[in-house]
C-alpha cells in the first residue's frame, strides 16, 4: 500500500486535477501536489526519505519504472520507408500525395527564421515567462511558463511527460508566428474564410522531452496535416485509414456519434506492442529529422514519439482533397464515423467475435466485459503473455491483427453508405466531438458557397452530406412552383443563416421550412407565428412596421418519392394528421388549435426529457411546415457589427427596447380549460409553498403562470445532468453547485401582493416573448445621407457608413411568460454583455420587469427570489439552448468563479438598479 500510494501516477493526476495556478514542478509529482496545495513544509519532508522493502518486487511496477527511465539513444530506428522529397512542387503534391499518401519533404523551411531561433536555449531567451498550455490527459487547461516547463524537462522520469501543445501560441507569444510561413503547398485551407475566433483549433507548438509524444489517433473532422520538426528528432508512425492499431480501442457513442480513442502511451507502444507485429503488419515509418516536413492525410492513423527534446509546429486545414471526408465525419450519427477510423470492424462485430473469444486484454486495458448499451467499442485485442518478446506471441498477435485486416476503401461514395439516410440532419444531436458546432457550421457552408464560387459544385456535395442539402433544395423549389414564385437561381441553392431551419432567399422572398425539434414542435411553431400575426393586425400594433409580412404559409409532405404542397393558415387541423396522435384535443374550440396555449402544454410535456429523449422523440419527419415572407432590404445585424460606429449600435439598443415594449403589451390569448381544468394545473405545487395572501389558504397564481411555473420546475430535474453534458466552458464546481442555486420551487418568482388599493396584483407581467432576439434576427437598413445610400467607409464626403435598425426576423420560436426571458438573449448575443447598450436598452423599454407592493420597498438583500439578478440567472441556467457557454465566453474571468452568486452580478447586477420597476 505504501508503494502504490506513492506511484508518480497517482500524485500527477491529483495535482493536475486540483491546479489552480501555473504549474511549477518541484521534482517529484508528490512533492508538487503538496506544494501546489499549500500545504506545511513538515508534510514535505516526508518525501525525502522513501522506505523500501526487500523481497518485494512487482513485474507491473518494474515495466513501469522501465519506461521512466529508459532512453532512447540506443533505438536503432532506420530511415523507414515513408517516401522522402525535395522542394516538392504543388501539382507532384497533388498528383501523387495529396489525399493519398504520406510524404516527408525536405527543403520547405530553409528561409524561415524558426531554423535557428527555435531551440530551448533561444526559445527560453526570448520567452521564459510566457505560459503556454500543456497537454495532458487532464480534464483541466493547464498552462506553464517556459522556463518552469523546461525546468521540469531536465528533472522529470515520467512514463507519460507533460507535452506543450498549445494551439493559442500564436496568442501568448506572437513573434512566434512571424517565425514560419505555412508551405506553399499547403496554402489551400477551407476554414480561411472564417474569422479566428470562429474556426476550431488549427495550429499548435509542440515541445516535448525525449520518451513523449503523440498517442495513436485520427486527426479531428478527418482533416489533413502538416508537421515540421525544426529542432531535435520524432519517430513516426501511420496506418491508413480503417486499420487500427494493434492495442489501440475505438469508443463509438451510438446516440450522437461522438468517437473517443483508448490507446497506450506512445513509449508504452512502441516498448510492448510494436515488438509483437510481424514484418508485413508494421505500420509505415520514418525518422522525420530538423527542417523536415512530413504530411499526413485525412483519416490516417498516425503516433510519435519524441527520440529527444524536440520543437515543432503543425497545423491542421481543409482543402479541396478532404473537404467531403471533413462534411462526412461532422454529419449527424455513428456508423460512418467509426467507419471512417475503424473500417468495417465499426459495422459488424460477428466477423471477429471469435478472435474476441481467444484472446485477453494486456494491462491498463479495459475487458469486454465491460460493453454498454449505448457504446459500440471496436477493438483490437491483444494477448497476455509472459513474454512479450517471444516468437510464439509475435505469431499470436500476427494472427490476431489479420483477423480484423479487411477489404477497406476510403472512398467518400462508399463511406457516404454508412450514413443513416433517416436521420434528419438538422433535428439530430450533434457530436460534442465535431470541431465547430451546428451553427458555426452552416455559417461556414455558406460564407465557402459565397466566396469560392468556382468551387461550388464540391461545397454542394459536402452540403448534401452533413446537411442533407439536396432533399431540402427539392422541398423549396416544389414550395415556389405551388406558390408560382420565380423559382431558386444557382446562387439561392443553398440554406442561409446559422438557425435550426433550412431558410432560402429567393429573389424577394424568404422561404423557411420548419424542421427544429421534429413534426410536432414545427406545427407549433408556425402555428404560433401565424395567430401571433393574425393578433398584431387585428390590433394594428406599431409593431407589425418592423415585422416582414407574410406571403404564403403551408405544409410539404413526402409520400412515396414525391413531395405535395398544401396552403396553411394556421387555422384547424391539416388534413395529413389524420392519423397522427399528437392533434390538440381542444382543436374544435379554437382559432389557432396549434397555436400559443397547445405550444406551451408541448413544451411542458418535453420540459423534463433529458437532451437524448427530446431528440428521439422527435422522431423521423415526412412533413414540414413552411413560411413564405417578404425579403427585407439591408443586411443582418451580425454581418455589420464590427463596421458600425457606436452611435449606430446606441440607435439599435433603443430600437430593440421600443419594439420589445410594443410586443410585451400586446394582450395574451387567455387559456382555455376545457381539457385541463384549473385544479389540474395547480395539483402539482406542494402545499407549503403555494403563495398565500394574507393568510388565505389557496393558490393565488393565475393559471396562465403555473404552466410557466410547471415548465421550469420540469427543466429543473435534468439541469445538472445537461450541463455537465455541455461542459466546458461551465466549470464543474458550479455545476455541482447549480441544485442548490437553483429554487425547489420557481413559484417564489411570482407572489401576489395587495397594492395600495387593496387589490390581489401579481409581481411580474405576463407577455408575448420573442424568445430568440440574436444577431442574425435583426436587419439593419442603410441610412439615407444627402438622399444618397452611404455604401463606402466615407462615401467620398468624409461621413461614415451609417445604418439603422428596421426589421425583427423570426418569431418561430414566439412563446409566453416572464418578459426578462426576452432580455437574456439580447444583452449576452447582441450587446455582448456590453452594460451600457443594456441600460439604453432600458431607456427606451421603459415597461416594468417587475412590480412591487409600493416603490419603497428594495429588492435588494436578502431576499434572492425578489432580485431580477437572480431571476435572470435561474433562466439562464435552465435555458434549452447553452445560454451558460455564452456567459463563460463572454466573461472569461468567470471560469474561476466559485459561486453562482458570483456570476449572477457580473452578468446580470445592472437589472437591480432598473428603475421602472412598478
Amino acid at each position: 500500500m505504501y508503494i502504490l500510494c506513492n506511484e508518480e501516477p497517482l500524485w500527477m493526476s491529483l495535482c493536475l486535477n486540483n491546479i489552480n495556478r501555473h504549474l511549477q514542478y518541484k521534482g517529484s509529482w508528490k512533492k508538487t501536489t503538496l506544494h501546489q496545495l499549500d500545504q506545511p513544509d513538515e508534510y514535505e519532508k516526508c518525501c525525502r526519505k522513501p522506505l523500501h522493502f526487500d523481497g518485494f518486487n512487482s513485474l507491473y511496477l518494474y515495466r513501469r519504472l522501465y519506461r521512466c527511465y529508459t532512453t532512447l539513444d540506443g533505438f536503432c530506428f532506420d530511415s523507414g520507408n515513408v517516401e522522402r522529397k525535395k522542394n516538392l512542387s504543388l501539382e507532384e503534391f497533388h498528383i501523387e500525395y495529396d489525399g493519398q499518401k504520406p510524404v516527408l519533404i525536405s527543403g520547405l523551411t530553409d528561409t524561415w527564421p524558426a531554423r535557428k531561433t527555435w531551440t530551448t536555449e533561444q526559445l527560453l531567451l526570448n520567452y521564459g515567462d510566457t505560459a503556454f498550455r500543456i497537454s495532458q490527459r487532464s480534464s483541466r487547461k493547464i498552462n506553464m511558463k517556459l522556463k518552469d516547463y523546461v525546468s521540469y524537462m531536465q528533472m522529470q522520469h515520467d512514463e507519460d511527460p507533460l507535452y506543450i501543445f498549445d494551439d493559442k501560441f500564436g496568442e501568448a507569444a506572437p513573434g512566434l508566428l512571424k517565425d514560419y510561413m505555412v508551405p506553399h503547398i499547403f496554402q489551400e485551407d477551407f476554414f480561411d474564410v472564417l474569422d479566428r475566433d470562429q474556426r476550431p483549433p488549427f495550429r499548435w507548438l509542440i515541445i516535448g522531452p525525449e520518451r513523449s509524444g503523440a498517442s495513436w489517433h485520427v486527426d479531428p473532422a478527418l482533416t489533413s496535416a502538416w508537421n515540421t520538426l525544426l529542432y531535435g528528432r520524432k519517430r513516426w508512425a501511420l496506418y491508413p485509414p480503417g486499420k487500427v492499431p494493434l492495442g489501440v480501442t475505438v469508443h463509438v457513442n451510438e446516440e450522437d456519434g461522438d468517437v473517443n480513442i483508448e490507446t497506450p502511451s506512445s513509449l508504452q507502444w512502441w516498448l510492448d506492442f510494436y515488438p509483437l507485429l510481424a514484418d508485413k503488419d508494421k505500420p509505415i515509418e520514418c525518422t522525420q529529422l530538423p527542417g523536415e516536413t512530413i504530411f499526413v492525410p485525412s483519416g490516417w492513423w498516425h503516433c510519435v514519439l519524441n527520440l529527444e527534446t524536440t520543437v515543432a509546429v503543425t497545423q491542421n486545414f481543409v482543402s479541396s482533397k478532404n473537404f467531403e471526408f471533413v462534411c462526412l465525419d461532422m454529419a449527424p450519427g455513428y456508423r460512418h464515423k467509426g467507419v471512417c477510423r475503424a473500417g468495417l470492424l465499426a459495422v459488424d462485430e460477428s466477423s471477429f467475435e471469435d478472435a474476441k473469444m481467444n484472446t485477453l486484454c494486456m494491462e491498463d486495458n479495459l475487458c469486454y466485459s465491460d460493453l454498454t448499451r449505448k457504446e459500440k467499442r471496436v477493438r483490437i485485442c491483444e494477448p497476455a503473455v509472459e513474454d512479450p518478446n517471444s516468437e510464439n506471441a509475435r505469431n499470436d498477435a500476427s494472427k490476431s491483427y489479420r483477423l480484423y485486416d479487411q477489404e477497406f476503401s476510403y472512398d467518400i461514395n462508399f463511406l457516404a453508405t454508412f450514413l443513416d439516410r433517416e436521420r434528419d440532419h438538422y433535428n439530430s444531436l450533434w457530436s460534442s466531438g465535431n470541431c465547430i458546432g451546428e451553427r458555426e457550421l452552416r455559417e461556414w457552408l455558406w460564407k465557402l458557397w459565397v466566396g469560392k464560387p468556382g468551387l461550388r459544385d464540391l461545397i454542394w456535395k459536402g452540403a448534401c452530406l452533413v446537411l442533407n442539402a439536396g432533399k431540402w433544395s427539392e422541398c423549396m423549389e416544389n414550395i415556389c412552383a405551388f406558390h408560382e414564385l420565380p423559382l431558386p437561381t444557382d446562387d439561392e441553392r443553398l440554406p442561409v443563416g446559422t438557425g435550426s431551419n433550412p431558410v432560402y432567399l429567393v429573389c424577394d422572398n424568404v422561404i423557411k421550412i420548419f424542421v427544429e425539434r421534429g413534426t410536432e414542435a414545427s406545427f407549433y411553431a408556425l402555428g404560433t407565428e401565424l395567430e401571433f400575426y393574425g393578433l398584431l393586425h387585428k390590433l394594428d400594433s406599431p409593431l407589425k412596421n418592423h415585422i416582414p409580412g407574410v406571403v404564403a404559409s403551408g405544409f410539404i409532405f413526402s409520400e412515396n418519392g414525391s413531395y405535395t404542397v398544401a396552403s396553411w393558415d394556421g387555422k384547424g387541423v391539416p388534413y395529413v394528421f389524420a392519423n397522427h396522435n399528437f392533434i390538440p384535443e381542444n382543436c374544435k374550440e379554437v382559432d389557432y388549435p396549434f397555436g400559443i396555449w397547445s405550444k406551451k402544454q408541448f413544451e411542458y410535456k418535453k420540459a423534463g426529457m433529458s437532451i437524448h429523449e427530446s431528440i428521439g422523440s422527435a422522431g423521423c419527419s415526412r412533413i414540414w411546415p413552411y413560411i413564405v415572407t417578404k425579403r427585407c432590404e439591408g443586411k443582418i445585424f451580425a454581418e455589420l457589427r464590427d463596421t458600425l460606429s457606436w452611435e449606430n449600435i446606441l440607435k439599435l439598443a433603443s430600437f430593440l427596447g421600443e419594439q420589445l415594449r410594443h410586443l410585451h403589451l400586446l394582450p395574451c390569448p387567455s387559456l382555455n380549460f376545457s381539457t385541463s381544468s384549473d385544479s389540474e394545473y395547480r395539483k402539482e405545487l406542494p402545499r407549503g409553498k403555494r403563495s398565500v395572501v394574507d393568510g388565505a389558504d389557496e393558490v393565488s397564481i393565475p393559471a396562465e403562470w403555473l404552466l410557466f411555473i410547471r415548465t421550469l420546475n420540469g427543466r429543473k430535474k435534468d439541469v445538472s445532468n445537461r450541463l455537465t453534458k455541455w461542459g466546458d466552458p461551465i466549470p464543474s464546481i458550479l455545476i455541482e453547485k447549480v441544485d442548490e442555486y437553483i429554487p425547489n420551487d420557481f413559484s417564489k418568482f411570482f407572489t401576489m401582493f395587495k397594492d395600495d388599493n387593496g387589490l390581489l396584483d401579481v409581481s411580474k407581467s405576463f407577455t408575448w416573448i420573442h424568445s430568440d432576439i440574436m444577431d442574425d434576427n435583426i436587419q439593419m437598413k442603410p441610412d439615407l445621407v444627402n438622399n444618397d445610400y452611404v455604401n463606402g467607409s466615407n462615401n467620398g464626403t468624409g461621413e461614415e457608413k451609417s445604418w439603422r435598425p428596421s426589421f425583427i426576423l423570426d418569431f418561430s420560436d414566439l412563446s409566453i411568460g416572464d418578459p426578462i426571458c426576452d432580455v437574456i438573449p439580447i444583452h449576452l448575443d447582441v450587446f455582448r454583455g456590453d452594460t451600457c447598450l443594456l441600460k439604453q436598452f432600458l431607456e427606451s423599454y421603459k415597461l416594468p420587469l417587475v412590480r412591487r407592493k409600493s416603490k419603497s420597498e428594495s429588492i435588494e438583500g436578502g431576499d434572492k427570489f425578489g432580485r431580477l439578478s437572480y431571476q435572470a440567472m435561474c433562466y439562464c441556467i435552465l435555458h434549452e439552448e447553452n445560454v451558460l457557454g455564452a456567459i463563460f465566453n463572454l466573461w472569461k474571468g468567470l471560469r474561476m468563479a466559485k459561486s453562482w452568486e458570483e456570476v449572477e452580478e457580473t452578468v446580470w447586477g445592472d437589472l437591480n438598479s432598473y428603475t421602472s420597476l412598478y
